[in-house]
């Protein structure tokens, strides 16, 4: 082996390792939110966990993706640490699959059949499917599956490539004489785990050590420490990720740590008791890619089966490992490890900015309240929701544009076009909150009281308004165009009772029934609510553009106003919403 072998075998690395991130990203990307709903759903119980965290690791392939999402949501305080345990396990069963692939590399037969299972003779047909898909498709979709495609074959050609550089050790007397040290099994635990380490990739020194085997010097007393020692090597990540995260979160990696060492330990006593009880006639056998992908998997699986029923245990010492010093410990906002995934990511933001919209929704109602029942902790708490509002829009803002900055589908950027317009919407409705809590105040504090003629006629207007924001909100929630398209014609119906309760107020005046004060407090009621029903159709038009392609918000209003439906519905409402006759 020379001095080439080495170049050969270090770009053999970078090939997989780079095709290794390409393929899990483009899969990350392809699932979107949905593994952030799933990972909701499905950690009720330990099994469940399991299952979940073993199918979307094989879907994803990357257990280290899949600890730094579960670091992130913990942290963003959407999973309990409890639910991240059995996904923890799931997961290092699921990237076992990784090897099993890999395992291809080694067959060897003369049937035509079976030599085109080895990765050498379908990845470059799988390499020209990809890059056909990327160059010739105008969606997205499969574009990122012509990237899946691709970065598979890149990853199989560097795959290749360690395995033709590390074959002439095959023949040289110094490296198997090296390798009689690793018949340690401590050593072979030690550099498992910092060779993984390095360079964060489990399946990337399984690979090394599954191209290592093919050339025969490998045994199973030399390989089984070595894979122990992998899987510690993966913890890496977990730690790196949980710099600068809550304490809570921190506990995700001491239980992922802590379930490998563990795993590690029993295995180790158990493997080299049973050999010195037994005498196992396979310790100095030489082991092939199969049979390292056949021990990773076993050893994996041993593990989860060992500790799973000890799940509250590992919280338990997770807890201890990393105590809390406040009780009371506030989780991060939006965490920015959960950019790594940004369809995760963006999930959480939907999430956040529907609560940001039940906040404004009922601080609105809150404010409405004042005007007939004044009460100064309502009024405090309305002061403390707009507080709340300024720093959800600050915040979902700056992190929905660093989403933007990262590969996202197309579904995914209409997704972040319209939460970035409706936090807007719904930042300005709570400042109109404040306002109608401003004059609620001025109300109570100088006793002032409507005719009942203009009570009546605002009792009409707020029943309208109550409506459009619910329609508004709820079609924003469900993302349902067909109900935002409701919105409008109640919009038009309020514009209507706006404009004739100014004009009966002007009548009032000039008979003396209202005076100039009482006036001027309901001209600036009026005023806010006509600008929160202009916002519920700015939410519900952006609902509409966020599922149509090149919708222009101006021209599809001027075109809805000539619609017959609008008419018709736009009829209804004004007869629904009908003032009362003075």
């Amino acid at each position: 082996m020379d001095i080439f072998s080495v170049f050969t075998l270090c770009g053999g690395l970078a090939f997989f390792l780079y095709g290794m991130t390409t393929m899990s990203k483009s899969l990350e990307k392809m699932a979107g939110g949905k593994l952030e709903r799933l990972l909701k759903r499905m950690t009720s119980n330990p099994l469940k966990s399991l299952l979940l965290g073993a199918g979307i690791t094989i879907a994803i392939q990357s257990s280290s993706a899949m600890t730094v999402m579960l670091v992130g949501l913990v942290n963003s305080g959407v999973m309990e640490l409890g639910q991240t345990i059995g996904v923890i396990m799931g997961s290092n069963i699921g990237t076992t699959l990784t090897a099993w692939i890999l395992s291809l590399a080694g067959i060897e037969s003369e049937s035509v059949f079976v030599n085109l299972l080895k990765p050498e003779s379908f990845s470059p047909v799988v390499a020209l499917v990809g890059i056909i898909l990327i160059m010739g498709s105008k969606k997205q979709k499969r574009r990122d599956i012509g990237r899946i495609l691709v970065g598979f074959s890149i990853l199989m050609y560097g795959m290749e490539l360690m395995k033709d550089a590390v074959s002439p050790l095959a023949d040289m007397p110094g490296f198997s004489s090296l390798l009689t040290a690793f018949n340690n099994p401590l050593l072979g635990v030690l550099v498992g785990a910092v060779f993984t380490g390095v360079i964060q990739s489990s399946a990337a020194s399984v690979g090394i050590l599954q191209a290592l085997a093919m050339t025969g010097s490998i045994t199973y007393g030399m390989a089984v420490p070595i894979i122990m020692g992998q899987n510690i090597g993966t913890c890496v990540t977990a730690l790196i990720s949980a710099i600068g995260v809550s304490r809570n979160a921190k506990r995700v990696s001491a239980i992922h740590i802590s379930f490998n060492v563990i795993g590690t330990v029993v295995g180790l006593v158990l493997f080299y008791g049973g050999n010195a009880l037994f005498g196992f006639t396979f310790m100095n056998a030489a082991i092939d890619a199969v049979g390292i992908a056949f021990c990773h998997t076993v050893f994996n699986v041993f593990t989860t089966v060992l500790l799973l029923p000890f799940s509250r245990q590992l919280e338990k010492l997770a807890r201890r490992m990393i105590q809390s010093e406040d009780k009371s410990e506030q989780f991060a906002f939006l965490d920015p490890l959960l950019l790594r995934t940004p369809g995760v990511a963006i999930s959480e933001c939907v999430s956040m900015t529907n609560h940001m919209g039940e906040l404004a929704h009922r601080n609105l109602l809150n404010a409405v309240e004042q005007l007939s029942d004044y009460q100064d902790a309502r009024g405090t708490e309305i002061s403390g929701n707009e507080d709340k509002l300024d720093i959800y829009e600050d915040r979902l803002g700056d992190y929905l544009v660093k989403i933007s900055q990262h590969g996202v589908s197309m579904g995914d950027i209409r997704t972040v076009s319209r939460l970035l317009h409706a936090i807007g919407d719904f930042e300005r409705i709570g400042d109109h909150a404040l306002n109608l809590q401003e004059s609620a105040l001025e109300l109570h504090e100088k006793n002032l009281r409507f005719s009942d003629a203009a009570s009546e006629e605002l009792r009409v207007l707020l029943s309208a308004l109550d409506d459009i924001m619910d329609l508004a909100f709820s079609s924003f929630a469900a993302n349902d165009p067909v109900a935002a398209k409701e919105v409008e014609p109640l919009e038009e119906t309020i514009d209507h009772l706006i404009e004739e309760i100014r004009m009966r107020h002007i009548r009032r005046l000039q008979t003396g029934e209202c005076t100039i004060q009482l006036g001027f407090v309901l001209n600036d009621l009026l005023t806010n609510f006509e600008r929160v029903s202009d916002h519920c159709s700015n939410i519900a038009v952006c609902v509409i553009e966020s599922q149509a392609d090149d919708l222009d918000r101006h021209t599809y209003i001027h075109d809805l106003k000539t619609d017959r439906a609008f008419t018709a519905d736009l009829n209804r409402d004004l007869e629904k919403y009908r003032l009362p006759q003075m």
